[in-house]
């Protein structure tokens, strides 16, 4: 998988893509690159959890992976739109892997945002869409692990995270509980 994400860092098209971005809600960094740095580090926070290699290098991919195709991307679309930002990144992602449990990761990385979102407005969420969710991803470890690298950042809504593992915990037996959270307390927004 190294060599993978080496292909990947030095393909043309995500370096271009990584320079995309301004600081908005969610995300003050700004462009992507920054974000990725964010993630990696991150990554090397949870590698202190003694997580495997073979993981340790699948959530170095997704970092690199999961976000590169904003630029390209048809804003406010539905997650399996073909013009999503995720299924962009799938898309991109399957010229290198063929494990669909990776790629479902990839596609649906945000749904844990969307179904926090609507709990949060309203106290409940589409079931059947969690549903979904839950029958879609069979590594439930690797996907909250990822959820944490990705949502623990500067800009980010800390209680959605504690929300969602518990909420998949009542449904799927997973090592990874709200004390894998890393403390938000360390980000500071990095400027252009």
């Amino acid at each position: 998988m190294k060599k993978i994400i080496d292909l990947i860092k030095a393909d043309p098209r995500y370096l271009r893509n990584i320079e995309f971005g301004e600081p908005r809600n969610g995300h003050p960094e700004g462009k992507i690159k920054f974000h990725i740095a964010d993630l990696e580090a991150n990554l090397e926070i949870l590698k202190e959890r003694h997580i495997s290699d073979s993981d340790y290098w699948k959530l170095k991919f997704m970092i690199h992976v999961h976000d590169s195709f904003k630029a390209e991307a048809q804003r406010e679309t539905p997650t399996l739109h073909p013009r999503n930002h995720a299924s962009l990144a799938r898309g991109y992602a399957s010229q290198f892997t063929d494990d669909t449990d990776l790629l479902n990761t990839i596609q649906f990385h945000d749904e844990n945002y969307d179904l926090w979102l609507e709990y949060s407005q309203t106290g409940d969420y589409d079931r059947e869409r969690f549903q979904n969710l839950l029958d879609t991803i069979k590594n439930w470890d690797l996907f909250l692990m990822f959820i944490i690298i990705d949502g623990c950042t500067d800009g980010k809504e800390p209680a959605k995270l504690s929300w969602f593992i518990n909420e998949v915990r009542n449904h799927k037996k997973t090592l990874v509980d709200s004390s894998w959270i890393i403390p938000f307390e360390r980000f500071k927004t990095k400027k252009a």
